[in-house]
């Protein structure tokens, strides 16, 4: 465990899928919202993704280190301003190694984990996110997810299709869930907001912060 996180008793939802409760405490999440309000601003603006088909994701995103879009990375934000991606900091890589440590334990720890992008996608009370796979990194390391704000319903599926079996698991403000191995490929989606639940010394008095970190292979 690292010294400044105090991990929650954490439970297995499917081979190498792990929820640690409570893994961040409250102060180092106020300073993740605050450093996510200053990556909000630029220089890559958060933005509504716009997919392929002409539909408008409900959730904003804004991105470290590689710019996201479907379905591919790129060093600038092609579809938003044409600006380089703010860099991906060395803390954050420091972060995603001890979420591993704590979430596998010791032996099967960071592994030399080096995450190279963070998509950090913001929830409104109303926004959703649909089953999807994680699927355009060259990279089969983990994703490590952390949650801020109001909780979520997460479901967390096979890695066959988008319908069952899958498993439903509350997201609370603090918490950790990593997923790899044999879960990295894994449907996920987010079907619900639960709104009022954010505690605002968090600096979220709503919505949900999600931070996602990843090793692109790029």
């Amino acid at each position: 465990m690292s010294g400044t996180l105090f991990p929650g008793e954490r439970a297995v939802v499917a081979p190498g899928a792990v929820h640690v409760p409570g893994w961040l405490p409250v102060e180092r999440q106020r300073e993740l919202v605050e450093a996510c309000r200053a990556w909000a601003r630029g220089p890559v603006p958060i933005r509504h993704t716009v997919l392929p088909g002409g539909g408008v994701m409900s959730v904003q995103t804004v991105c470290l280190g590689w710019h996201w879009q479907p379905y591919r990375y790129s060093r600038t934000a092609d579809d938003v301003n044409g600006e380089p991606v703010a860099e991906f900091p060395d803390w954050l890589v420091k972060l995603g190694r001890a979420a591993l440590v704590d979430a596998y334990g010791e032996d099967q720890g960071d592994q030399g984990y080096t995450p190279d992008t963070a998509l950090i996608n913001f929830y409104d009370g109303t926004a959703r996110m649909g089953m999807h796979q994680d699927k355009e990194e060259r990279s089969g390391a983990p994703v490590v997810s952390l949650s801020i704000g109001d909780s979520c319903l997460f479901r967390f599926g096979n890695t066959q299709t988008r319908g069952r079996p899958y498993t439903d698991v509350e997201l609370a403000s603090g918490d950790l869930f990593v997923f790899g191995g044999p879960s990295r490929f894994a449907y996920h989606g987010v079907p619900k907001v639960l709104p009022g639940t954010a505690d605002p010394a968090t600096g979220m008095s709503r919505g949900r912060l999600n931070i996602t970190l990843r090793e692109t292979g790029l």
